[in-house]
């Protein structure tokens, strides 16, 4: 234990011999209020219970984002999916799952999204390996049928390469007021795991859930003025946000940011955009445009990026963006396509 500079004056030479010898050798760095609790408290201090600081790894950004914001300088929080990597389709190597394993926590989204969290889950079996769900208990959407049939004629054999999300849609991190049922869950399972910080988890999250529900409150209002309610994006992930607010996504594809669309879909989308006078066909980060792109010159519309949020790029670091700052951009982006 430490001596404050104000007690270490009225010390006799002798006590502070002792009190160096008992503190191994650190005396002038240690502070404590009495010479006599001072000794007893140096020689209990190895085997006092040092604070648990949790190794937690995260599946993919937005995992990141929710655990980081949670958990602050108490844990070391790391993304095993690359920044600017596409995250439907990667799989982990020997190296990843022999990090996983030494973990103390990992926190997936789940609803199919992670595709190999059973397998490593197999893998780190008997481990102190405590593994966090964090759509745990959501009402998770059925992807279309139809997406799934396209896909499995349009590939065939190379359907293997693409991600396959068993029928059901993980994207629910893209509903605001999803967004917070996910930071909750973290939130509990991470007070279990180091209870000695459950009030500062509890604080954080509580903090991070209060900026969520101000941004979902934005896209109330955003869309409630809109002057129409559909929109088309090139792949299906903006189920749960189009549901939360009133809106009817037109996905070009289905599930995967990778399914390339049949020639007769094709057809039906530029239909329905032209149709329905649609001046904005949305595309994303992380994967080619070019689907968007024939759209769009196919009805003479512009394309712009509704962005999933399933990694951050390049320049979304080079601009400090998070998740917040790019739903904003997700919102004012479908703000003009939606009064066009």
């Amino acid at each position: 234990m430490k001596f404050s500079i104000r007690h270490l004056a009225v010390l006799s030479l002798s006590s502070l011999l002792i009190a160096a010898g008992c503190g191994n050798n650190n005396a002038s760095t240690n502070t404590g209020s009495s010479s006599n609790t001072s000794a007893t408290a140096t020689a209990e201090a190895p085997t006092a219970p040092a604070s648990h600081k949790l190794n937690i790894k995260v599946s993919f950004y937005p995992m990141y984002e929710f655990t980081k914001n949670i958990t602050g300088d108490l844990a070391d929080v790391e993304a095993l999916i690359p920044p600017g990597i596409e995250p439907h389709d990667w799989e982990p190597t020997a190296q990843d799952m022999a990090q996983i394993t030494k973990a103390d926590v990992l926190i997936y989204n789940g609803a199919g999204m992670e595709s190999w969290v059973d397998q490593v889950l197999d893998s780190a079996s008997g481990s102190k390996l405590v593994a966090v769900e964090a759509s745990k208990g959501l009402d998770i959407m059925e992807g279309a049928e139809e997406e799934e049939d396209e896909h499995d004629h349009a590939h065939g054999e190379g359907e293997d390469h693409h991600h396959d999300h068993g029928g059901l849609d993980p994207h629910v991190w893209l509903d605001p007021a999803l967004a917070v049922k996910e930071v909750q869950n973290i939130e509990a399972a991470l007070a279990a795991a180091a209870p000695e910080h459950s009030e500062a988890f509890k604080a954080n999250a509580s903090a991070y859930i209060s900026k969520l529900e101000a941004l979902d409150q934005e896209y109330r209002e955003a869309i409630k003025e809109v002057k129409r309610k559909d929109f088309i994006t090139q792949h299906a992930a903006f189920g749960y946000l189009a549901k939360e607010y009133g809106l009817t996504q037109v996905p070009i594809a289905g599930l995967s940011p990778e399914e390339e669309p049949s020639a007769a879909k094709m057809a039906e989308i530029v239909e329905f955009a032209k149709t329905h006078n649609v001046k904005t066909i949305f595309f994303e980060t992380l994967v080619s445009s070019s689907v968007a792109d024939t759209i769009a010159k196919e009805i003479g519309a512009k394309t712009a990026v509704l962005n999933p949020i399933e990694g951050l790029t390049e320049e979304d670091r080079s601009h400090n963006l998070d998740y917040l700052g790019i739903m904003r951009q997700n919102l004012e982006a479908l703000k003009i396509a939606l009064n066009e």
